[in-house]
């Protein structure tokens, strides 16, 4: 059964630090190199933050766009979700920082963590306030992976990038905006991609520093191996229970973890790459901030128009995963 949401999105803008982290630049701080890194990820530079500038910067910057782009009154948002693992501080809230340097004065709002499928489902909860209490909601996407990753690890230090996307939500006609949405955990995934310090099982203390607890750790293969499935297993159950063939899809924006991730899903659905919107050799991997990123590129580049049938797709640590089918609005 096909779950329709009456909201769709009016606008979509993004932000990335301006300093770039190239791959020639990782080869100074870690055994790799350009090529290694481009074969196995499809990723040629990434964006990070000046050290001090946090999460919310990244947001607010994506979103005073938006607003600008769509013409929208702070005043006019009654809720803000922001996708993060990367938060500010514990709390508050990183969703209350970015209200008060927008001046969204009515808005209330909370952070959604549920990593590389934050955006996602983000975007889901968010879409059930648009169509129903609330006429314009903003969701965000934002993580400032560097503050995480050890750039002593080959494994994770080639794959993070710093980057914000953020969309606004309003009430949809019958006929365009969310028509399903699927997601899911499997919470058996967890010890596979995870950050152990920090939180109540392991506080912050000298000794959780010293054991390079404060992280990002990976197991790469396993997560790989489970993404490379449930990216293509969940896409075709999306155009499968709501009538549509893979060749119905205008566009395709999965999350930005590997290209070889997106290939796979790809080559499942039998889609060339024109339908499938891919940013991550610019990006790299920025968790919350891969798909709407993807849908700002995406719509820059001339590839959204109005009622295209456009899938999002992503798998993230928990493992959580989140799939929207919607006809894109304007």
């Amino acid at each position: 059964m096909s779950h329709r949401i009456a909201a769709k999105i009016t606008g979509v803008a993004g932000y990335v630090p301006p300093k770039v982290l190239t791959n020639a630049d990782l080869e100074k701080m870690v055994a790799t190199n350009d090529e290694w890194i481009r074969a196995r990820t499809g990723i040629r530079e990434r964006h990070i933050v000046e050290k001090g500038v946090p999460t919310s910067a990244l947001a607010v910057e994506a979103a005073k766009t938006l607003l600008e782009q769509t013409g929208t009154d702070p005043a006019e948002i009654g809720m803000i979700v922001v996708a993060t693992v990367t938060p500010d501080m514990m709390f508050p809230a990183t969703a209350c920082l970015v209200q008060e340097q927008l001046g969204a004065t009515k808005a209330w709002g909370f952070d959604l963590s549920a990593a590389c499928a934050g955006f996602a489902y983000a975007l889901t909860v968010g879409a059930q306030f648009a169509a129903g209490a609330h006429k314009k909601v903003l969701v965000i996407g934002s993580d400032t992976m560097s503050s995480i990753i050890d750039y002593k690890d080959r494994g994770t230090a080639i794959l993070f990038g710093d980057g914000a996307g953020a969309v606004l939500l309003e009430p949809a006609a019958d006929n365009e905006g969310i028509l399903d949405f699927a997601h899911d955990v499997d919470g058996s995934g967890g010890k596979f991609l995870y950050m152990p310090g920090g939180g109540s099982l392991n506080p912050t203390s000298h000794d959780t520093v010293d054991k390079n607890m404060h992280v990002v750790h990976q197991e790469g293969s396993q997560v790989f191996k489970y993404a490379v499935r449930r990216m293509a297993e969940l896409a075709v159950e999306l155009l499968e229970r709501n009538g549509f063939k893979s060749s119905d899809l205008a566009l395709v924006v999965p999350h930005q973890a590997n290209l070889r991730i997106i290939r796979a899903m790809q080559e499942r659905l039998g889609i060339d790459d024109s339908k499938v919107m891919v940013n991550i050799d610019h990006y790299g991997n920025t968790t919350a901030g891969t798909i709407p990123l993807g849908l700002r590129d995406a719509q820059a580049q001339g590839l959204l128009h109005k009622g295209d049938l456009v899938l999002l797709v992503a798998v993230g640590a928990g493992y959580t995963t989140g799939g929207i089918l919607m006809r894109w609005a304007y």
